[in-house]
């Protein structure tokens, strides 16, 4: 596992999301490290220079999680605050569920914890919805491949509060994954083409390894059946933009009752999807206080 690191003192760890790696933590790692935390952010199974085993099933949230447990245990800790974005939220949330004795505090951004389900979730998703999408090998992989760097413009503008419209995130029949999101004629001010250029030389091998993990979404359910009615017990803290695509199909008006010990939800006027570049100071500042009053 190939982490970025910063700092000394309590232990943070920055888990990301898709499609991205440590480097979207970047702003984060420097305020956290001045606030007298132990920043720590990893590229995750899959990702960057992080292994990236070849069977699909090698992609659990029993991984996952394990991943960040084993992780601690190597940085010498017993206990992080862990953080997550996106499908790193997915993971820090239930990390929390799973092993909240390793868990100082959680908090998850631009994802909220979604509690097992009745049924197993993609006999719920429609037709084109891109969770369905992704699910045979080898289609998304070779669409995203095509053109990394003009893919990760189009996703990083097309969902992020500089875009005009919030996407649904359907793939029209015929299309790809890559036509949903529009071309920006520059780029928005938060991301230069040296942010770019970085993320784009981190997928030079594809992005298997990150399609790989919404390939066991059903596995995942089946795998946590024993914690359908768990609640997370760890202190929390929730943030999301008033302009994400999530909010088209994720309500987090249910995040209270699944999340007793939530300190704090904030929703951030005018933020897209990527909340922690897009505005990164507020960011920062809020998991610097949040870590803060996690302290034992």
């Amino acid at each position: 596992m190939h982490v970025a690191e910063s700092g000394a003192g309590p232990l943070v760890l920055l888990l990301h999301g898709f499609p991205e790696g440590w480097y979207s933590w970047r702003h984060q790692l420097v305020a956290l490290a001045e606030a007298g935390f132990h920043a720590v952010a990893p590229d995750q199974r899959g990702y960057g220079r992080t292994s990236k085993p070849s069977a699909v099933a090698d992609y659990t949230m029993l991984h996952l999680v394990g991943d960040v447990v084993g992780l601690v245990d190597a940085l010498g800790e017993d206990q992080a605050v862990v953080v997550g974005h996106d499908w790193g939220a997915a993971v820090a949330w239930h990390t929390a569920l799973l092993r909240p004795d390793r868990v100082r505090g959680v908090a998850g951004l631009s994802v909220p914890f979604r509690p097992r389900g009745p049924v197993a979730p993609l006999s719920t998703v429609p037709s084109g919805f891109y969770l369905a999408h992704f699910q045979e090998p080898g289609v998304a992989d070779a669409e995203l491949a095509a053109d990394p760097r003009d893919f990760l413009q189009r996703i990083l503008y097309g969902a992020s509060g500089d875009a005009p419209e919030r996407s649904t995130m359907v793939v029209p029949p015929g299309g790809t994954f890559v036509d949903i999101w529009p071309r920006p004629d520059r780029l928005p001010g938060w991301l230069t083409a040296a942010d770019l250029d970085t993320y784009a030389g981190e997928f030079a091998d594809g992005f298997t390894g990150g399609l790989n993990w919404y390939r066991n979404l059903d596995r995942n359910w089946e795998l946590t059946a024993a914690w359908h009615s768990a609640k997370i017990q760890p202190r929390a803290l929730f943030m999301i933009g008033d302009r994400d695509p999530v909010l088209s199909f994720n309500r987090v008006d249910t995040l209270a009752g699944a999340v007793p010990n939530l300190a704090r939800s904030l929703t951030v006027a005018g933020a897209g999807h990527w909340i922690q570049q897009e505005r990164p100071d507020l960011v920062s500042g809020e998991l610097a206080e949040f870590a803060a009053s996690s302290r034992q």
